[in-house]
């Protein structure tokens, strides 16, 4: 565990947002569903909150330095969870991501996650070098690559894709040059038509709608016109908890997961986003004052990587529904239902706090 720390220097402030955010999102939540077949999922979002609070309380006191000397084991352990997840893990509609306990699934790849946030930080923490080289580059995607085609295969994209800001950012602040990352994005756009021949022919269909969704209004652009409306016609008050026609009357999909955000605006209108986006901004700017005042290169890294990720998040899950990205299944933190989604947010935290208590330990 480390050396004892006291919790005076929590983040309490930061506590508090999370915990306003989780609360718009089980109101919202319990509006999307009280009436449908998830009748009750807003009780199972706040047992999750409940349970991710209780583990970054938990995280905190954990000394980050004893997970990042042990990170070797947790990346093989996370490998071997991936491909046990392929060939074992329950088949819901077409998709292995999630692994049952008794009567809860979870999805592995929210770990991978902080796997990869958490190899990076070691690696980067102890690297010699003032500049990445191009060895340490080809290195990092290596590493980063076999998990990340592994979340891909399940098929799950939109998390594979969350691991690429985590390592953009970190390379950023490792010290990459800038010719580098122009190298890094000529590549990029190379293998792109690869990238699309290997994809399924939804994900195709969701590059395409996103672009042209009016073409099929009733099947593949249907999601994402609806969503705008949604988004649209919640104007500046918006119409009410429970009282927005598209998420009422079910013409809105995926209400309570996947476009929260737009059931939101349709029943908070335009300042109930504004306060929404708000208290995201807040987070992230409590996030960057933690790693400006981490007491290591690997506390700083860590917080870094937690940065990116939420930031990718959010602004993919809130583009989407407002036709501004292609519908990526990415989930809104803390305000889309789902506990792995959850747990990752408070984890992420946890280990946060774990950095700043210790500023002041020797």
């Amino acid at each position: 565990m480390g050396k004892y720390v006291s919790l005076k220097d929590f983040d309490w402030l930061l506590l508090v947002l999370l915990l306003l955010i989780s609360a718009l999102g089980v109101v919202e939540i319990y509006s999307t569903t009280a009436h449908t077949r998830f009748a009750g999922a807003h009780v199972k979002q706040i047992y999750w909150i409940l349970l991710g609070v209780s583990l970054m309380f938990l995280v905190c006191r954990y000394d980050y330095h004893d997970l990042l000397n042990h990170i070797p084991l947790i990346y093989i352990l996370t490998l071997v969870a991936l491909v046990a997840l392929l060939l074992l893990g329950s088949d819901i509609s077409g998709a292995r991501r999630w692994i049952r306990v008794g009567g809860f699934s979870f999805q592995v790849s929210e770990g991978v996650k902080l796997a990869i946030i958490l190899l990076l930080a070691r690696f980067f923490s102890e690297s010699h070098e003032e500049r990445v080289s191009l060895p340490e580059l080809a290195m990092v995607f290596l590493a980063v690559g076999v998990p990340g085609v592994l979340v891909a295969m399940q098929p799950d994209l939109g998390t594979a894709l969350t691991l690429l800001p985590i390592v953009m950012v970190t390379l950023f602040l490792a010290g990459m040059r800038w010719r580098y990352f122009g190298m890094l994005l000529l590549a990029g756009l190379m293998i792109l038509p690869v990238g699309l021949h290997f994809m399924r022919p939804y994900q195709k269909a969701r590059i395409v709608t996103f672009m042209h969704p009016e073409q099929d209004p009733q099947k593949a652009g249907y999601q994402l016109l609806q969503s705008k409306i949604a988004v649209g016609s919640g104007q500046l008050w918006g119409k009410g908890t429970a009282q927005g026609t598209q998420t009422q009357l079910w013409f809105l999909p995926e209400p309570h997961t996947d476009f929260i955000f737009a059931a939101y605006a349709e029943e908070h209108g335009f300042l109930g986003v504004l306060f929404a986006l708000l208290l995201y901004l807040f987070v992230l700017m409590r996030l960057v004052h933690n790693a400006k005042n981490a007491p290591d290169a690997g506390g700083m890294f860590i917080i870094g990587g937690i940065v990116a990720v939420l930031s990718f998040q959010i602004l993919v899950n809130i583009g989407m529904v407002v036709g501004y990205a292609p519908v990526t299944g990415i989930p809104l933190p803390l305000m889309s239902y789902g506990g792995s989604s959850v747990l990752f947010v408070f984890l992420s935290m946890g280990l946060v706090n774990s950095v700043r208590v210790r500023r002041f330990v020797n």
